[in-house]
């Protein structure tokens, strides 16, 4: 057993002396509170420019609050809005949710199942992460266009589930891997075999990395424009988007304060989203870093 010298106790006391120290304490507070500015300054401007009339969202006064509170411009933008809105949950929702079980299926098979080439398996699924946007929009709209799937909701669901699948398998099979090896024998010894072994024992643990890729893919899908611009159908038939996009477009030479309303509307979900799931966000990141 070792036993710690008096010089390494003094240093180790002294340091969190430091730490502790009411200047310390305060320029924690300060870089935390600067850092806090520096978030919070978008969204004030986004608010207060969001309730200026015409004359009053001038670049000159973007610091400065509405002379007469115009809230009109948030409900312009929510009759705008609120056929995408409901359009883009019905995109996301299905594709987070379809991305989420490949990407567990995937993750189970590759941790667990040591086939011959699975590394390589395993490297190329890892390489559509690393593949832009740009340049599989030519290729995936052939094949889109080949399998005869509508524009709209549908492809864009398609998309996102093939774009997810990456990041899904690996964020899951990293959890995997952390997984007990006697947990799965044990399932083995009663008789059950792999699918039993998964949908039994696995998937019950497994809502840590469900919640992390829910929500990483209900945030991508959810903010995600390109995909949307080519495959969307047009703002009549595409997510929220399109529609903000044509919305700051129609406002921009008349009432600024409408699409900024509109920014806001559209942020909102996945902002609620990370407020009542962030620490389990956060958990689910951490689970499957230590193996045990």
């Amino acid at each position: 057993m070792s036993v710690a010298t008096p010089n390494k106790v003094f240093k180790e006391s002294d340091a969190l002396a430091v730490r502790t120290t009411p200047a310390g304490k305060a320029v924690r507070y300060a870089l935390l509170i600067f850092s806090l500015a520096i978030v919070l300054i978008p969204v004030y401007v986004l608010f207060v420019t969001s309730f200026k009339g015409i004359g009053d969202a001038d670049p000159s006064r973007t610091w400065y609050l509405p002379q007469t509170w115009e809230f009109s411009n948030w409900a312009k933008a929510w009759d705008e809005l609120a056929p995408a809105l409901v359009r883009t949950l019905m995109m996301v929702i299905p594709s987070s949710l379809i991305s989420a079980m490949l990407g567990s299926a995937n993750g189970f098979v590759l941790s667990r199942w040591r086939f011959p080439g699975a590394n390589v398996v395993f490297t190329l699924i890892l390489f559509g992460m690393f593949i832009p946007y740009q340049a599989v929009m030519i290729p995936l709209l052939k094949m889109i266009l080949a399998l005869e799937v509508p524009q709209g909701i549908p492809a864009l669901i398609l998309a996102h589930v093939v774009y997810g699948i990456p990041i899904t398998t690996l964020i899951f099979r990293n959890y995997y891997e952390s997984v007990p090896s006697e947990l799965i024998e044990a399932a083995r010894v009663d008789g059950a075999g792999m699918l039993r072994t998964y949908f039994l024992v696995v998937l019950p643990i497994s809502i840590p990395s469900f919640v992390v890729v829910l929500i990483w893919q209900f945030t991508s899908a959810w903010n995600d424009f390109l995909f949307a611009l080519f495959f969307g159908g047009g703002s009549q038939r595409g997510p929220v988007t399109l529609a903000l996009n044509n919305l700051a477009n129609a406002s921009i030479l008349s009432e600024y304060g409408a699409s900024m309303a509109g920014a806001l509307i559209a942020s909102l979900p996945t902002l609620i989203v990370y407020i009542l799931l962030g620490k389990y966000f956060v958990g689910g990141l951490m689970s499957g870093s230590v193996k045990g």
